[in-house]
């Protein structure tokens, strides 16, 4: 039994969560500068593909709509969105490798810089437990607009990953880690099996230097 650890967006579902989300506020009518939106939303997603996000400056544009509404509010939209935007982007060879590894007894992890409101249902759709993503930040019950520790970006997924590993009696032993982005590339080179999944140009490029396993789940 080993840790099978899976980035989410682009790699688990043909698309990106967080960047779908805005997609989904602006449909919706509850943006105000759709266009101003629109374009900032457009330029925080090239900003991850050239690896030169800045993760706090997109967590304050992205958690803002969080604190206009309250949980139950949210909760609403969130189940809209995941109709809408998500349920025709999952994967049905995701799913295929996630019951692979559960029937092996493997942990089945996904780790990943969008942010745990967005993500966790999507996540329990795929029937997976254990998340570790970008927190947003809770007090008396209602979203502050900023994070809670450690962005889990880049390295950062690496900063969230030992200390879980840790709690939860994991190791690195054998494990798995399968993404689509040059982002992830720290993690990627830390377990013993990394598998790229649709990826992007950079990520191909390192790829086929280490002879990584390449796959297409489209």
């Amino acid at each position: 039994m080993s840790l099978a650890i899976f980035d989410l967006d682009n790699t688990l579902i043909g698309g990106d969560s967080d960047y779908l989300w805005g997609e989904f506020l602006c449909d919706e009518g509850l943006i105000s500068d759709r266009h101003a939106f629109e374009k900032m939303n457009e330029y925080f997603y090239r900003q991850y593909e050239l690896g030169l996000l800045d993760i706090y400056a997109w967590a304050e544009f992205s958690f803002k709509i969080l604190t206009q509404y309250s949980i139950k509010e949210l909760e609403v939209l969130r189940h809209n969105f995941m109709v809408q935007k998500i349920e025709p982007i999952l994967l049905d060879k995701a799913q295929d490798c996630i019951n692979s590894h559960k029937e092996n007894g493997d942990t089945v992890l996904v780790i990943t810089a969008s942010n745990t409101f967005v993500t966790s249902p999507i996540v329990q759709r795929y029937g997976i437990e254990n998340l570790l993503a970008t927190k947003p930040e809770i007090k008396s019950g209602r979203y502050t607009g900023k994070v809670s520790g450690i962005p889990c970006f880049q390295s950062g997924k690496i900063d969230n990953l030992m200390p879980w590993m840790a709690k939860n009696s994991e190791t690195l032993e054998g494990s798995s880690f399968y993404s689509d982005s040059h982002n992830d590339l720290p993690l990627l080179e830390l377990v013993d099996h990394p598998v790229v999944i649709n990826a992007d140009k950079i990520l191909t490029s390192e790829a086929k230097k280490k002879g990584w396993l390449n796959l297409d789940w489209r």
